[in-house]
């Protein structure tokens, strides 16, 4: 991203989730004073101005830079200290991103200034259409106000299909009926189906809501692993011969609430070079198993149960 944005003649444009928590409006100064652009997306003093309750729950949760209309970066990397190497001063969290160049790079230039529209009512005049043509080998996909459920229905569509395997690495693993019967159903085929999501999550309820469905997924043959260490925070899913990584979470808020994007690409050599980072976590987590995760105290059991019901609500 560095390398990219150094290099870049023309253009740098950045739609990203999380920057750090409590920044001040004032940090942008140098930027501005430079000649760049800030909007917030659905910020407080705007919500309250325009008093949009519909809006309320809204969040734009991509984390993606596209520079020149050339070259994009696209995962679940937020710019923050928490991704910052540990030797480094940061925390070290476990996640995914991957680079593109070509028609997918001008769909996501394209894609945030349908964002950048609505927020400032300004738009270049060389945006080409977003096409997200999945005749493509590499293809975006993308949540927004017209495309809600892009996302969760590719996923459908792979899991339903899938023949060998299902790999999903995620952070905030708690997905709908719909997606859940999808694996198992994969799992009947002969697929072999595996999930690893972080052993210490970075928001307690969340976490709770996501091991509620430990018991339900190990009696259907999933196989599930808890990575501990510095936090997990992958959004990325192997499908046969099928990759998707970018933002989005299999859980409510995603589906229905968020403004997403996560690149698609159908190809053999790239799914199985993403498996063997999966790979490689599964050697460093624990494997779940039912006998011993049923042996949780009762105490536990209510605070996962009590979470998991709340899980629209977030």
């Amino acid at each position: 991203m560095l390398r990219a944005i150094r290099e870049a003649k023309r253009e740098v444009v950045m739609e990203m989730y999380w920057i750090s928590l409590g920044t001040p409006n004032s940090w942008w100064d140098p930027l501005r004073e430079s000649g760049g652009e800030v909007a917030e997306y659905h910020g407080l003093l705007a919500f309250v101005r325009d008093l949009k309750f519909g809006r309320l729950e809204h969040r734009d949760h991509r984390k993606m830079i596209v520079v020149d209309g050339a070259i994009a970066f696209v995962g679940g990397i937020n710019l923050s200290v928490e991704w910052l190497p540990i030797d480094e001063g940061g925390g070290g969290w476990r996640d995914d991103a991957i680079a593109v160049r070509g028609p997918a790079a001008s769909d996501l230039r394209t894609l945030f200034y349908e964002t950048w529209r609505r927020m400032t009512r300004h738009r270049p005049s060389d945006v080409a259409p977003f096409s997200g043509l999945r005749t493509r080998p590499v293809w975006v996909l993308a949540n927004n106000w017209r495309r809600r459920r892009a996302i969760r229905r590719e996923y459908l569509f792979r899991i339903r299909h899938a023949q060998r395997s299902v790999d999903i690495a995620n952070s905030y693993f708690i997905p709908d009926s719909s997606v859940r019967k999808a694996l198992f159903k994969a799992v009947t085929r002969g697929a072999r189906v595996r999930v690893i999501v972080p052993a210490h999550g970075d928001v307690p309820i969340v976490q709770y809501a996501v091991e509620a469905l430990f018991d339900q997924l190990l009696k259907k043959g999933v196989e599930v692993y808890s990575l501990g260490g510095p936090m997990l925070h992958c959004k990325t899913a192997v499908v046969d011969d099928f990759t998707t990584i970018g933002s989005y979470n299999l859980d409510e808020r995603s589906w229905r609430k968020n403004l997403e994007v996560n690149l698609a690409v159908d190809d053999a050599g790239f799914s199985d070079h993403v498996r063997q980072s999966f790979d490689q976590d599964i050697s460093r987590a624990l494997r779940m198993d039912l006998t011993t995760w049923q042996k949780r105290g009762t105490l536990r059991k209510s605070l996962e149960a009590v979470s998991f019901a709340m899980r629209k609500l977030w």
